[in-house]
Parts: structure tokens; C-alpha cells; sequence
């Protein structure tokens, strides 16, 4: 009723004509257009509700299969119009480094599931998902695959074996999402979730988060539900972002107790709650044009504390320190593991390592040599930088000669690339 009003004024102002009334034309249409935002997302979060609710009943879940289907909305060049990629200025990047790490995120050890769309053709369906409504396939954004849902009321849930009960008492889960200011989107309403679910019921859901990565903030709404007792909410503030940029999102759980990391720094802290055993992304559009993508995800268990696996197994094998593709630059998030292993050794002055750097069978064995030995050697560099002294480390690069697992699966070539440092 709000907008009928503004528009009848708006009417009203244009047969009297004149520069103010013009100016306030001006003024009147933003009111309106901001009326009308406010109530798309009104009606988009009671839909979402709706629609989650649809999505979780048995019949529909399994039924949509894996067909990509029809679609007119199709990313331009592969996907993407910004400058979303991972280069950063030197001081954007030393922030972010920074924010890593004084983080007090611990990655999992073994891996559960990883995709980082490697090896993946544009326009179909992600190979390790399971789709449960909606459509999504594989883009690009300035070179980088990633997953893009497409339609509004999407789901998508990783493929791993059982399907509803996979997660331990202790794990992590990590991914990165596109957020866009103002200047990159229409004004639309969209947001997306994370739904976890207990293994006991496919309705008991365990947590939500939902975020808002439209006009350049990350709003967040958490709800979450304690092992006894009634659900609760929490709502953290806003955090803005310019341009187009991509989010490192970073979730742990610990038989109880679930924190939330946001670019290396903790916006949920939940001291109590009940044990997810399974999880989905879903996406919100509510008509908007823009569009949603996610890549890097990883699922782990949890982490055992770096000097007990120094004891028992004579080394530290990380996958929490990683690079941009092909490159030898380390990203951002390593900066977490990074620090970790730099305090082992200003606490232990006694513990020396080869850093060694392994791939997956991918490629040619040649350029993966060189590429770990760079890795390895960016690594040590990095450690030395921080003040460790050089002569208690040594970069040895592996290339693909040390596999651990199979190269022929996609779980095996995950465990495979990794970092190790193995004490000398």
C-alpha cells in the first residue's frame, strides 16, 4: 500500500512539473524501490521456510536426479562479471594474512570430503553433489571453476557414504562464497544456508545459518539447537565488502561446542549444541538476477593437537595450507596452519623439518615437480619470515612420487595434495 501511495504522489509531481518536484521524484523512487526490497524479503524468508520444509520430505528428496535441465539465465564467458578473482593488493593481503593469523580455526586432519572443482566440464552438474531441488552446474569466474546455483529454492548436498550421517563428535567444514557490493547487483533480494541435520530424523535440523551477499554486507541469522532444550537465534552484525569478492567461510565443531570464522575471524561462538551428522547448501533468489557460487569446499574430522602427532608419527601432515592454482602463492587461510606450526617451533627450539610439498598424479610429473619445489620453498620462506631461523628448516619438494592414497578417485588426489613437515 506504501508504494501504491508513493507512486500516486509520484503521478501527482509530474503533471505540475518543475525542478524540485523533480528532485523529490528522484527521492520518492528510492523510497519506493526501498519499500519494495523490504518487502521481497519479507515474503522470500516466509517462502524459504516453506520451501525447506517441502524440500526435506522424503518423496521429494532423491527424485529430482542429476539432469541439469533447461535454463536462460546462463553466466556470461563460463560465469561471472566482476573482478572476483584471488588477486588482492600487498596491503588487502597482508590484512587478510593477519586476520588468519591470530585465528584460533583449527582445520580437520583427515579428509571427508573435498572438491575444488578440478578436473570438472563447464555447464554440468558438480560431480560430488547430490541434487535435491532446484539446478546448478559448473562456471567459471576469471579463469577458477566453481559450483553455481542457479535457481531460486536450489539444494545441494555433498555425496559421501552415508548419505544422512557422516559428520563426527569432532569436525571442519570450510568453503568459499562470492559476495558483491551494491555496484554489482540489481537490489534484489537473495541469500543462501546452511542447513545441518542429527542422523535421527531428516527433519530435526540442528542448524541454520543464513546469509545476505547482496549489496555489500554479509548479514548473518544463526539458528541453532542445544542437545535438550528449545531452538535459539542469534544475529551477528553486518560486515561490508567492496566489489566482488570472495568469502572464506570456516565452521568447527567439537562434540558440543560450534564455532563460525568469516575471513579468519570468529563470528559465532555456540558453547552447547547438538551434533550434526549431515549437511546441505540451499539458495534464495526470490527472482533476482544475480547469481550464487561456491568452491573450495572441505569436510574434515578434527584436528589432534601438532606436537602429539610430532610425537607419534614423526611428522605433521597439513591440508590446511594451500595455494592458488597452479601457482606457488600461498592463500590467505593457510596463515592459520602457518602460525600454528611457527609457535610449535618457537616453543620447541629443538624441532627441525624438511617442509615437503606433494601433488596428485594430475598434469605432467615434470611441472609438478617444480611447482612443489616452489611450494615447499614458499612455505619455509614464509616460516623464516616470521622469524624462525633458516637452518632449521629445509624445503623439499615430492612432486607426485609419494602418493598416500589412489589417484584414480577424487577422495584419493585429496589426501595426495598436501603439505608435510617431517622432522629432522
Amino acid at each position: 500500500m506504501r508504494t501504491s501511495r508513493l507512486l500516486l504522489i509520484a503521478l501527482a509531481l509530474l503533471v505540475t512539473g518543475g525542478t524540485s518536484q523533480a528532485q523529490i521524484l528522484r527521492q520518492i523512487g528510492n523510497a519506493a524501490g526501498n519499500a519494495a526490497r523490504n518487502a521481497a524479503t519479507r515474503n522470500a524468508e516466509r517462502r524459504s521456510e516453506q520451501t525447506v520444509d517441502k524440500i526435506m520430505t522424503p518423496e521429494t528428496y532423491g527424485n529430482q536426479g542429476n539432469s541439469n535441465g533447461g535454463n536462460d539465465q546462463q553466466p556470461t564467458s563460463g560465469g561471472g562479471t566482476g573482478s572476483a578473482s584471488g588477486s588482492q593488493t600487498p596491503q588487502s593481503a597482508a590484512n587478510a594474512e593477519m586476520n588468519y593469523a591470530k585465528s584460533d580455526f583449527v582445520p580437520g586432519d583427515v579428509i571427508i570430503f573435498e572438491d575444488f572443482q578440478e578436473g570438472e566440464k563447464l555447464g554440468e552438474f558438480p560431480s560430488q553433489w547430490d541434487l535435491m531441488s532446484g539446478n546448478a552446474e559448473i562456471a567459471s569466474i576469471n579463469g577458477e571453476k566453481c559450483i553455481y546455483l542457479i535457481d531460486s529454492n536450489t539444494s545441494i548436498t555433498p555425496l559421501i557414504k552415508p548419505s544422512k550421517n557422516y559428520l563426527p563428535e569432532e569436525f571442519t567444514i570450510e568453503f568459499d562464497y562470492l559476495a558483491r557490493d551494491e555496484a554489482h547487483t540489481t537490489g534484489m533480494n537473495q541469500y543462501f544456508h546452511i542447513y545441518m541435520y542429527s542422523a535421527n530424523n531428516e527433519h530435526d535440523k540442528v542448524f541454520e545459518s543464513r546469509w545476505y551477499p547482496l549489496e555489500g554486507r554479509n548479514s548473518l541469522y544463526t539458528y541453532w539447537q542445544p542437545p535438550d532444550g528449545e531452538s535459539r537465534i542469534a544475529n551477528s552484525e553486518e560486515m561490508r565488502v567492496k566489489g566482488e569478492t570472495w568469502q572464506h567461510v570456516a565452521i568447527s565443531f567439537n562434540k558440543r561446542a560450534f564455532k563460525m570464522y568469516l575471513n579468519g575471524n570468529r563470528i559465532v561462538n555456540i558453547p552447547n549444541m547438538a551434533r550434526p551428522a549431515w549437511l546441505f547448501f540451499y539458495i534464495n533468489q526470490d527472482g533476482a538476477k544475480e547469481l550464487f557460487y561456491i568452491k573450495n569446499i572441505r569436510v574434515a574430522k578434527g584436528a589432534v593437537p601438532l606436537y602429539d602427532r610430532i610425537m607419534s608419527d614423526g611428522k605433521i601432515v597439513t591440508y590446511g595450507i594451500t595455494f592458488d592454482v597452479g601457482k606457488s602463492t600461498i592463500k590467505p587461510e593457510s596463515m592459520t596452519e602457518i602460525n600454528r606450526i611457527a609457535q610449535l617451533m618457537k616453543d620447541n627450539p629443538e624441532l627441525r623439518f624438511s617442509v615437503e610439498g606433494h601433488t596428485d598424479s594430475t598434469g605432467n610429473a615434470a611441472s609438478n615437480q617444480t611447482l612443489s619445489d616452489a611450494r615447499s620453498k614458499a612455505v619455509v620462506d614464509k616460516l623464516v619470515g616470521m622469524g624462525i631461523a633458516a637452518d632449521r628448516l629445509q624445503a623439499a619438494g615430492k612432486g607426485q612420487t609419494s602418493p598416500i592414497a589412489d589417484n584414480s578417485t577424487e577422495e584419493g588426489r585429496a589426501r595426495n595434495r598436501r603439505v608435510e613437515f617431517v622432522k629432522l
